[in-house]
């Protein structure tokens, strides 16, 4: 199990395209068959920071996942938005979930 949460603050110019791509890339991680995990995004009080908790079965997924091309377009425009080295990923130890999501 592989479980990870990032987190970065954008420009107010950017909120709303950061937003566009995040459903975008959704929606086609929506259509990802026969893999195992699960993505979310959360946007903070300051409506400027997001932060995304993902978990994954491994290694092989992650990358599937990840790999997305429309992942990848929002990666791309969301760093080239300018984000002040707010940029922060974090590896997290799942210890129990009220979920079966993923075994």
């Amino acid at each position: 199990m592989i479980s990870v949460k990032v987190s970065y603050t954008v420009k107010p110019a950017f909120v709303e395209q950061n937003k566009k791509n995040i459903s975008a890339f959704l929606d086609d991680f929506k259509k990802i068959k026969d893999a195992n995990f699960l993505y979310n995004v959360y946007l903070q009080e300051d409506n400027l920071t997001f932060l995304h908790v993902s978990m994954y079965e491994d290694e092989t997924v992650q990358n599937t996942v990840l790999n997305t091309p429309s992942f990848l377009k929002f990666q791309s425009e969301r760093d080239q938005s300018g984000l002040n080295n707010s940029h922060q990923l974090e590896k997290l130890q799942l210890l129990g979930s009220s979920l079966s999501l993923i075994q």
